[in-house]
């Protein structure tokens, strides 16, 4: 059985290349963009804001926190209310969280096995934090910086 986040990293790179083309977006050299041609701006270091890495970024970024929003306009904040949530609904708006998050893992230059790496490192990290009691008194970025 393959990898679920490699499937998922693998089916999310085709999505954005069929948007691309579909939408006829371009890339600095004219032609129609895609997620290779951002992963080798990225291996150019174009990281500048002009770069296509920035610039996906902050374009998944937007759609993110877009689809975030989503998930609290379905959310109920009157206490008093009979109304219920649509968790159906929900759930698929998590979903093109996940979208959007892996579209920015892959322009950043992540591979699934690199998220998960990362993510698991991270993971020891929050875990450390809440086990020594973590406050912003006791924050320190250092343990973040040391993650690779």
């Amino acid at each position: 059985m393959s990898d679920k986040l490699d499937e998922i990293f693998q089916k999310q790179s085709e999505l954005n290349d069929g948007i691309f083309a579909k939408q006829s977006i371009k890339g600095p050299d004219g032609q129609v963009l895609t997620m290779a041609a951002i992963r080798e701006a990225l291996a150019r270091e174009e990281l500048g804001p002009n770069g296509l890495p920035n610039q996906w970024l902050r374009n998944y970024l937007t759609a993110l926190k877009a689809e975030a929003v989503e998930v609290e306009e379905e959310l109920l904040w009157k206490w008093w209310s009979k109304d219920r949530i649509d968790l159906q609904n929900i759930r698929v708006e998590i979903v093109d969280l996940m979208h959007f998050l892996t579209s920015m893992a892959l322009v950043a230059g992540l591979t699934a096995e690199d998220f998960h790496r990362l993510y698991t490192k991270k993971h020891e990290v929050n875990q450390k934090r809440q086990d020594e009691g973590y406050s912003k008194a006791t924050k320190n970025e250092a343990d973040n910086k040391s993650i690779s």
